[in-house]
Parts: structure tokens; C-alpha cells; sequence
């Protein structure tokens, strides 16, 4: 089973250190990291999409996306394939 969860931080200003603490927190659950944002030279967007592949225990996986829910502006969807 692949489980995969997507995090849209509204505002990268405002929410991205919160995130990168429980990230870091739960960093042996991540197997890949993937940052989305919209740039490029005259604009940077304040919102970004964080896409996770995840590993290991399932319930340390669950309070990974709890954590992440309760962060103000956060968007968590789960994606599970299975193989």
C-alpha cells in the first residue's frame, strides 16, 4: 500500500514554519517530499501544495495528518493505492 497525503498551505508566510516543525517531527514517516508553488520572475504565490509519500507506522502516519490539520489555512487530503 502506497499512502500519499497533499498539504495546501494557504499562506506560505504565515503557515510554513508551523508545517516545517511537524514535518521535521514526523520526518521518519517521509519517504518523498515534494513542493509546489506557483513562481516565476515578476510573481511568487503566497499559497503552495506539499505532496508526501508516507512510510511506517500507520498510526504515527494519522497523527502526522492531525497535526497538520489543526495548523490554521491547511488543507490535508490522503490518497492510498494499493498494489
Amino acid at each position: 500500500m502506497i499512502n500519499v497525503i497533499g498539504i495546501f498551505i494557504g499562506d506560505r508566510q504565515k503557515e510554513a514554519l508551523e508545517v516545517q516543525r511537524i514535518l521535521t517531527r514526523y520526518g521518519c514517516n517521509i519517504k518523498t517530499r515534494i513542493g509546489l508553488h506557483e513562481v516565476n520572475e515578476a510573481y511568487c504565490s503566497s499559497g503552495g501544495l506539499i505532496l508526501l509519500e508516507l512510510t511506517g507506522d500507520l498510526k504515527e502516519q494519522e497523527n502526522l495528518i492531525t497535526s497538520l490539520e489543526a495548523v490554521h489555512n491547511i488543507q490535508v487530503k490522503k490518497m492510498v493505492f494499493k498494489g
